[in-house]
């Protein structure tokens, strides 16, 4: 890792201090800076620091899912990474393709991105939202709220509408499914096509296992 890297990584941890979110930790970093190793192959043209300087403060301000301006989190991530990469001394240029390509990651925002590090970071952060790795997120996020795991009586919701707020289950057909369709490179579209699929066995086999639950009542 480089000096700069490893600064920048200190200084998220600085910002994170006091706020434990397990779906969004130094863990989910490292993963979505492995997955852009794999991503960038498809754009060859962009700047790899700009991209790893990207993908350290993506959600430098990790807002709770149920705020009222979660939609806001990306820009004042690309704002934290601004005042911190302007200290170092980088320029305007370098600093703007690191703000755009966070402010183009979150679903929430719905801000195309336009450049080939705002590409790699979108695919790369949304395939953390698929596959095993996904669902452990989902689950994890739907406890701290306060929801189940899923509809006891109609876990798929074929007779109610659906409510991810209520049950993490519902949540792969209210975005995690979606996402799948929205990736930008060719390696993202592959690596989410195969986790989608994966997500989507997973929840057959959870079916047919609380289908076959016996009732005590």
């Amino acid at each position: 890792m480089t000096d700069i890297a490893q600064a920048a990584r200190a200084e998220l941890i600085r910002l994170w201090a006091g706020c434990p979110d397990a779906a969004h930790d130094l863990g989910h970093i490292d993963r979505v800076w492995a997955n852009c190793q794999q991503i960038m192959q498809d754009e060859p043209q962009l700047d790899r620091e700009a991209l790893q300087m990207a993908v350290i403060f993506h959600d430098a301000v990790n807002l709770p899912k149920d705020a009222p301006n979660r939609s806001e989190a990306s820009a004042l991530s690309a704002k934290a990474a601004a005042d911190w990469l302007r200290a170092q001394g980088w320029p305007a240029t370098r600093i703007a393709l690191v703000t755009h390509a966070i402010a183009a990651h979150s679903f929430s925002a719905g801000i195309p991105p336009q450049s080939a590090e705002a590409r790699v970071l979108q695919d790369a952060d949304r395939l953390e939202a698929l596959g095993a790795i996904g669902l452990a997120r989902m689950f994890a996020v739907a406890g701290a709220l306060g929801g189940a795991l899923w509809h006891p009586e109609d876990p798929l919701a074929q007779g109610r509408p659906l409510d991810d707020r209520a049950y993490a289950l519902d949540h792969l057909e209210v975005k995690l499914f979606r996402i799948a369709q929205t990736m930008q490179t060719p390696t993202g579209r592959a690596m989410a096509a195969e986790r989608a699929e994966w997500m989507a066995s997973f929840r057959s086999r959870l079916l047919r296992e609380i289908g076959g639950a016996a009732t005590f009542f």
